[in-house]
């Protein structure tokens, strides 16, 4: 990797920390609070692609597990790896890629001059959907309800996540004119 990749993606490890020193928004019906660090998840992502974004996510995944208390909350410890919101965690680990795969499959089937449909697409598809099918699967196997509990419960959060999304891509875009 060059110096310019490294650097790349140790600003990103630092932003998604930066963002969970925002203190969660709790609710009351589920033990998962409102965060903005999937908002850095999904800049690195849109910023980085999936081999670079997937590579900070895993090395801000290992300062959590080390015990840095890096989430949301001040929270970290191998024990949020089994605690209801791990399923958000998990998912987080293969979002940057995922969001890569899915604009680089909408691009090359759709012919579109401007990215921020495919962009908008795929980060919907990602950290929206995939996440909260992770999340809710999670959540119902590990604090023992139903799988429509848990949707219901995850579903105060979609309006939210789908704001997050659309400004991470229109920021993610600004950016990207800004450096080029």
């Amino acid at each position: 990797m060059k110096t310019k990749d490294l650097t790349q993606i140790a600003l990103m490890t630092a932003l998604i920390i930066v963002l969970g020193m925002f203190p969660g928004i709790p609710i009351l019906m589920i033990p998962v609070p409102i965060v903005l660090q999937n908002f850095g998840i999904m800049l690195a992502g849109i910023l980085l692609g999936g081999k670079k974004g997937t590579i900070a996510v895993l090395i801000f995944m290992l300062l959590v597990m080390m015990g840095f208390p890096f989430l949301s909350g001040f929270r970290g410890g191998i024990a949020v790896f089994v605690s209801p919101t791990a399923g958000y965690l998990f998912a987080w680990m293969l979002t940057p890629m995922l969001i890569a795969f899915i604009n680089r499959m909408i691009k090359h089937y759709i012919n579109c001059k401007n990215n921020f449909g495919p962009l908008l697409i795929s980060t919907l598809l990602t950290s929206v959907c995939f996440t909260y099918l992770i999340a809710i699967l999670w959540l119902s196997i590990q604090s023992h309800v139903s799988l429509s509990a848990a949707f219901y419960a995850n579903a105060l959060f979609i309006p939210g996540d789908v704001l997050k999304a659309i400004i991470a891509v229109l920021l993610a875009q600004r950016l990207n004119k800004i450096i080029k």
